[in-house]
């Protein structure tokens, strides 16, 4: 595979033009328009971000490419599917009063908001992984597979597992439905917490293994390992958060998961893939408070290659000088700092994404060689 074209732009604004125009100049240059969108259902993959959290991308951003979209004559969504842990998006209600609270209403952002795995997080689809080595079939949001042409708006930042959060991620973990999470992040079986169960045994009704038996003594929902698959869907199920998963996959198998849902996603029908790195803060969107950016701002950058999106984006984020003040700095200057010469492993040691890299280029989700193009 010959090298692919990343296209960038700066955050630098002339007056009279302001950053969402740019970022549709941006996407125009990068070929957007040679997709045919003519009245199809165009899914806008984004993370609305957690309730408390205020580095994630602004809805600007996001009405700028349904803009564009709408003007090719497609019918664009904006979208994400639920999450595997507790807090504001754990379900669809949740999900969408999360995203109203930090700006995203069809009115701000100009097209409807679908959450993509449904109410619950078990609206979901299993579909084939060409040339998957861990996972046979993706669980994926079916609102997103319905979809006819796949765009995913990424917000390039640092993360506590992956090292950093970029557009691999936001496809391949965040298109997971709450059972494709789980797959994805743990190995083993659910554990059941008594003190938050509350005997309402919806979770049962989501088990098409028998792994749940409920004690009529105690009133409480207890787990068959045995007869458990280990799906997840349980968890989707419970209201109060009383199910959960405690053995975590290793970073390196979750990197190689992440990739291979993301080919999943991908596989077989038009897309394309933008990624801003701005406000790049140490951890994920989905934690509920943000730490001071690690880096500075450096620019927004568009491809049809998602794994030359994300290199591209490293790339840039490892030639740019540390912000003081920030986890990185501070880390840089404890007396027992070991330098990983990377700045994304700097942040957070135990952090790793260039397994991510390696094998989605091994299961040819894109290539790692690139040329950028500027568009001023």
């Amino acid at each position: 595979m010959g090298k692919s074209k990343v296209y960038y732009s700066d955050f630098r604004a002339k007056p009279g033009e302001g950053l969402p125009t740019k970022l549709k100049k941006l996407i125009r240059a990068a070929g957007i328009s040679e997709i045919d969108m003519d009245n199809k259902f165009t899914a806008i993959k984004m993370h609305f971000g957690e309730l408390g959290n205020i580095s994630y991308l602004r809805p600007n951003y996001a009405k700028a490419v349904a803009d564009v979209v709408k003007e090719l004559g497609g019918r664009p969504f904006l979208t994400d599917c639920n999450t595997l842990y507790p807090g504001s998006r754990k379900n669809a209600l949740e999900h969408l009063y999360c995203a109203w609270e930090n700006g995203f209403t069809p009115m701000t952002v100009g097209c409807p908001i679908l959450i993509g795995d449904g109410l619950k997080g078990t609206d979901d689809v299993e579909v084939p992984v060409e040339g998957g080595e861990y996972i046979e079939k993706a669980k994926i949001g079916h609102a997103i597979m319905d979809a006819d042409v796949f765009i995913s708006l990424t917000h390039f930042k640092g993360h506590e597992m992956t090292g950093f959060g970029g557009t691999i991620k936001n496809i391949g973990m965040g298109c997971g439905s709450r059972a494709g999470k789980k797959e994805q992040h743990n190995n083993g079986k659910p554990t059941i917490d008594p003190e938050a169960c509350r005997g309402c045994r919806l979770c049962m009704r989501e088990c098409a293994s028998d792994g749940l038996v409920f004690d009529q003594e105690a009133r409480k929902m207890t787990v068959d390992t045995e007869h458990c698959a280990g799906c997840g869907r349980c968890i989707g199920a419970c209201n109060f958060d009383a199910i959960s998963f405690e053995d975590s996959a290793a970073t390196k198998v979750l990197n190689c998961r992440m990739a291979e849902y993301t080919k999943a996603v991908l596989y077989g029908r038009p897309n394309f893939h933008i990624s801003l790195i701005v406000d790049v803060s140490p951890n994920c969107d989905c934690h509920a408070e943000n730490d001071a950016p690690i880096l500075p701002d450096i620019g927004m950058f568009a491809s049809f290659d998602p794994l030359a999106l994300d290199q591209a984006c490293a790339d840039a984020c490892l030639k740019a000088e540390p912000l003081p003040n920030s986890q990185l700095t501070d880390n840089m200057e404890r007396e027992d700092f070991c330098d990983c010469h990377d700045h994304f492993e700097n942040t957070t040691v135990n952090s790793e994404y260039k397994t991510c890299l390696a094998h989605a280029e091994k299961i040819g989700l894109g290539s790692r060689e690139y040329e950028i193009i500027t568009v001023k």
